[in-house]
């Protein structure tokens, strides 16, 4: 094992024993060793107190007073080292002192830290056995593991057990119940027991942790290959309620002659292939929350019910329920659109060039990629055999035919100042309605995007009364939901909506 230890880490050990020091690989990087897989980060601990650390190591890699090679600004007693790694796993390694954790009043910090004088000490404090080990990294000498707690052998066995009593670790740190649920989706282990009791027994202690920890998280374990199987672990703990609880309303739920699985399940399902494909943070959400309003728009029972308009409704639930996990801005209005436009129709020769070219304006080109995705995630979570079947091939085609045609106002070839100037004009709505009356027309003749063209048209239209503007200004945004009004009713007849 100790050929597996990159030179970065051994080479801050060796420092650390040349000074007398004892240094111990720990945590995930270890677990993740043992399992052939590779850690996302490493980390030592050391009976070193974080002031010595921090003197030792400060030009460790050519640093200096003013451009040290330490990082120690918190109270946990953890320095991080600057290794100048080309490795991103490797460009900084926690070092931290030996240490014990005294009462947690509030399920979330300890009252106090205090540092501890061997690794058997800094272990008990760890939250499950996986992670309760240590690797002697003493140069000379066979690699010992450090294994109090029986770790290596609920590794082999598969099975995920908190250090000592569950109830008194879940007590101490709340999080660690959803950390339970992540390291059993990721590592593909079973839960034991008596911590899966106890998860059930605490899992309202969840309300005492802040948002942002239980975000980051429920992203974590999103972001897993076993998202799906965790987001049904959460729910067997007792967990998503206090965290996702619109997502529950679909439980039991039935659907239409067209799925296989109740809500909740088709969602799970969808969010297992969208992680199965690696796809984004937004896609995996989109794909987990793209139903989510089915529940509250269900319209009758049985192999002919509906859910018209779910798609809506499940995009303002979406923001909602991102915004209160505190999830990025850039992420909530992504999700949300994708949702809202997840139920895009198009059928080979039902829809026009210019058909396609105002589902583009609807739905942003930079939106496209994952859009299809979430339809993806959506077709194979309903059990249908093709994720992309044919007419949604043509859909490229086309989009790849048209998308370079004028799809917004600021792709028309006269633009609103040159507009202004045209006609004398100030900034107005008059401007507007004409720029949308203009693309309008564009949309269904392309060739009709010149200066010289839009310009003549313009001074047409600059001639009509007010009256006569904002009628075919109307008229201009009727024909733009002429194609989202077809859509809709194609998608009614689908799905046997009155």
């Amino acid at each position: 094992m100790r050929n597996s230890i990159p030179a970065e880490v051994q080479k801050i050990a060796n420092k650390l024993h040349e000074a007398g020091f004892q240094s111990y690989l720990v945590g995930g990087c270890l677990r993740d060793l043992v399992m052939h897989r590779q850690p996302k980060d490493w980390d030592v601990a050391t009976d070193a107190v974080p002031e010595v650390v921090n003197k030792l190591f400060i030009d460790f890699a050519g640093g200096t007073k003013e451009d040290p090679d330490t990082v120690y600004e918190n109270d946990f007693g953890t320095v991080g080292i600057k290794t100048r790694s080309e490795d991103t796993t490797l460009k900084i390694i926690e070092v931290t002192t030996f240490r014990i954790e005294g009462k947690y009043s509030d399920a979330r910090h300890p009252d106090e830290v205090k540092f501890a004088k061997s690794i058997e000490e800094d272990l008990s404090r760890r939250d499950f056995t996986v992670n309760a080990m240590a690797l002697d990294l003493a140069p000379s000498g066979p690699a010992e593991l450090v294994d109090p707690f029986g770790g290596l052998t609920d590794m082999e066995t598969r099975l995920l057990r908190a250090v000592g009593k569950p109830i008194e670790r879940f007590r101490e740190d709340a999080l660690r119940m959803l950390r339970a649920v992540r390291f059993a989706a990721d590592l593909d282990f079973q839960i034991d027991p008596e911590t899966f009791t106890a998860l059930r027994d605490e899992a309202g202690l969840l309300e005492m942790i802040s948002k942002e920890r239980i975000r980051d998280e429920l992203q974590k374990m999103i972001m897993t290959p076993q998202a799906g199987r965790g987001i049904v672990m959460l729910e067997d703990t007792g967990l998503l309620k206090f965290i996702l609880p619109e997502l529950r309303e679909g439980i039991g739920c039935g659907q239409n002659k067209h799925h296989t699985y109740t809500v909740f399940d088709h969602n799970v399902h969808a969010l297992s292939y969208a992680a199965e494909k690696n796809y984004s943070l937004a896609v995996r959400l989109s794909a987990l929350l793209h139903d989510v309003g089915k529940p509250r728009t269900k319209q009758g029972d049985g192999p002919d019910c509906s859910f018209h308009g779910h798609e809506v409704v499940g995009a303002r639930m979406a923001v909602k329920i991102l915004d209160r996990l505190r999830f990025p801005k850039e992420i909530i209005e992504r999700v949300g659109h994708l949702i809202r436009y997840h139920m895009f129709y198009y059928n080979v020769g039902e829809v026009s060039e210019a058909g396609v070219r105002r589902f583009l304006r609807r739905i942003g080109l930079e939106y496209l990629d994952d859009l299809l995705k979430v339809r993806e995630a959506d077709r194979i979570g309903s059990n249908v055999p093709k994720a992309f079947p044919y007419k949604l091939r043509h859909l490229l085609f086309m989009i790849d035919k048209v998308k370079r045609d004028p799809i917004h106002p600021k792709m028309l070839a006269l633009d609103g100042n040159e507009l202004m100037e045209l006609l004398s004009l100030k900034p107005t709505r008059k401007v507007g309605d004409i720029l949308f009356i203009l693309l309008e027309e564009v949309l269904d003749e392309p060739v009709r995007n010149t200066k010289e063209w839009l310009s003549e048209k313009a001074k047409e239209l600059n001639l009509l009364s007010e009256a006569e503007l904002n009628k075919l200004s109307e008229k201009a945004k009727e024909t733009k939901d002429e194609a989202e009004e077809e859509v809709e009713s194609d998608i009614k007849a689908k799905y046997h909506i009155k």
